[in-house]
């Protein structure tokens, strides 16, 4: 009281937009690569160099019905109808031929297997079509390598947080590694469900609009606290929430708005309290925000009160870049071409279950050199 109210300096993307070229000639000392994202529902067709910049990062979302979730087949249709359209209109933004391109990138997952072999599919065809290697990139190192290249984060520990993954990481020793993650369903997961509960609308998304409701909550309703050493569960605290919004919005003891806002509280509590655990551990003073839900703008005022208290620094990013899109695949497929990292065409599958530690990040002994 008395005090003025600290606002937390939060670091947005700052991608560098260069105008179209109009000749090959610009990228003579740099790689060119299309990238093509579609784990979930959300296809995205995006262009980028090697030195960060993105020229074109067009994308769609299948949005369902109030109170209804997204099912692999549909999603995949709906990838279908977009695809080749977001293909033409990222090169067509990008003032890019096919024959200017170095490479091209896709999702070989984490995510969904309908969405995921439409992506697949895609790119086989444009290889032959275009005559230019494939290079396959994880889902999650991709939002992990998007978000350094915007906010210029050297080393951090990464909260990366979304629909399908929750996860706190750090490089050590060529990989990416997991010091905590949930051991159930995915923060962003325990959202959109509670969402469906609430019946409300998945436009532009239900993480979105319970964001927008918990803004306008006033009390606070006790939810679980599930923190279990560096790892989280949602489904207990899911169940319960649901159970007690039938029965106090039933009663009239609460509003939409008290709920959403405590489901947010008690969340992003957990959340921050795993990550500054690995800050400790790790000696970090840098932390990244990733992934769909790091765009919440609660979540981040939270981060940052944290690392501001132990004199570090967050990185966080908009819905641009935090969200699921081409470009992060793109940037991201250019690291591993640029270590030699190419399959041939029959080797161009999807695996749903990739893990964030099964890959070997070759450019950041590149990098650290």
């Amino acid at each position: 009281p008395g005090q003025q109210e600290w606002v937390p300096d939060l670091r947005l993307s700052h991608i560098r937009r260069l105008k179209p070229p109009q000749l090959s000639s610009v990228w003579r000392n740099m790689v060119l690569a299309l990238g093509i994202e579609g784990s979930a529902n959300k296809i995205g067709v995006g262009i980028a160099s090697s030195d960060g910049t993105i020229y074109a990062n067009p994308r769609k979302t299948y949005i369902t019905p109030p109170g209804t979730g997204f099912l692999p087949r549909e999603t995949a249709q709906h990838h279908q109808e977009h695809i080749l359209d977001l293909i033409k209109e990222a090169l067509q933004t990008a003032n890019v031929k096919p024959e200017q391109l170095d490479c091209l990138c896709y999702t070989k997952g984490p995510g969904m297997g309908g969405p995921l072999v439409t992506v697949a599919v895609v790119i086989r065809m444009l290889s032959q079509l275009w005559n230019k290697p494939i290079v396959p990139v994880n889902h999650c190192v991709a939002h992990i390598e998007m978000g350094r290249v915007c906010t210029g984060a050297k080393n951090p520990v990464v909260l990366y947080v979304s629909g399908g993954n929750t996860q706190v990481i750090a490089y050590a020793e060529g990989k990416y590694r997991i010091f905590g993650e949930t051991i159930d369903i995915a923060v962003g997961n325990c959202l959109d469900r509670f969402a469906r509960e609430l019946n409300l609308s998945n436009d532009p998304s239900p993480g979105y609009n319970i964001e927008q409701m918990a803004k306008l909550g006033k009390e606070y309703v006790e939810l679980p606290y599930a923190v279990k050493g560096m790892d989280v569960s949602f489904s207990g605290l899911l169940s319960f929430a649901e159970t007690t919004a039938r029965e106090k919005l039933a009663k009239k003891e609460c509003t939409r708005e008290d709920l959403c806002y405590s489901l947010q509280e008690t969340i992003f509590a957990m959340l921050v309290e795993i990550t500054e655990r690995a800050m400790a551990h790790c000696g970090s003073k840098e932390v990244l925000l990733c992934g769909g839900v790091g765009c919440n703008v609660r979540l981040q005022e939270m981060m940052a009160v944290m690392c501001k208290e132990r004199g570090g620094m967050l990185h966080a990013m908009d819905d641009r870049y935090c969200i699921d899109n081409g470009a992060m695949i793109a940037y991201t497929g250019i690291l591993s071409f640029e270590c030699g990292d190419t399959i041939p065409l029959e080797e161009s599958t999807i695996t749903q279950r990739f893990r964030t530690d099964d890959v070997f990040a070759k450019w950041r002994n590149n990098q650290n050199t």
